[in-house]
């Protein structure tokens, strides 16, 4: 992955979240896919259809929605569903929000430990940016849809904040994480894209498809 400033601008489409202090640690985030996975992914990416990207004209973040809102009616809101489902050695404030745990970035491989009273360096990304969709059709959505895709599990992951920062809007065929989380990217990529119907770019199906190969 290409080298990372700390001076960037935040995610389209994602946010700051919690802090952190460097230690090594698991996180389910980096689980190999299964090959029944892998194999589902290489049939759908070769029915998502190609296309070109928009002009990204009228985008903002609240075309999607309440940000984080509890769209599986499970009690919690997405985002600390996301932290307790990626992080390990989670700590919870009640039932559902998340104080303290540890992750391993699956973009970069730094290890993370989680304080909520820190907030600033985990964040909520979304693998298929909000931005990128706008530009690739969603703009012709119902807003219940964008705020369903938005808060998506299938399409969040929590990640440190640099590496996000860099991603920010971009597709599969510009920005890239560390080689060893590249297939399962390349899979919850997809998978989204299959899901919502959207379609990709030519350089972002190529990506993927190389991607796939590291699986």
């Amino acid at each position: 992955m290409a080298g990372l400033a700390l001076a960037l601008p935040l995610a389209a489409g994602c946010e700051a979240d919690v802090g952190l202090s460097q230690t090594a640690s698991p996180s389910p985030a980096g689980s190999r896919p299964a090959a029944g996975e892998q194999a589902r992914a290489r049939k759908d990416l070769s029915g998502l259809r190609i296309a070109s990207e928009g002009t990204g004209g009228g985008y903002a973040r609240d075309k999607f929605g309440t940000r984080w809102k509890d769209t599986d009616h499970n009690g919690c809101d997405q985002r600390n569903d996301v932290l307790a489902r990626d992080l390990g050695q989670v700590e919870k404030q009640g039932r559902c929000i998340v104080v303290a745990g540890r992750l391993t970035d699956p973009y970069s491989g730094k290890a993370i430990t989680f304080e909520k009273k820190d907030a600033a360096e985990v964040q909520i990304d979304h693998v298929y940016p909000l931005a990128l969709a706008w530009r690739m059709g969603a703009s012709r959505w119902s807003e219940d849809r964008r705020e369903q895709f938005a808060n998506d599990h299938a399409n969040l992951l929590a990640v440190w904040g640099v590496p996000n920062r860099q991603k920010s809007d971009s597709g599969p065929g510009e920005w890239k994480p560390q080689k060893s989380f590249q297939c399962a990217y390349a899979i919850k990529y997809i998978t989204v894209a299959e899901k919502y119907s959207l379609p990709v770019t030519r350089p972002d199906h190529d990506a993927l498809q190389n991607f796939l190969t590291r699986c």
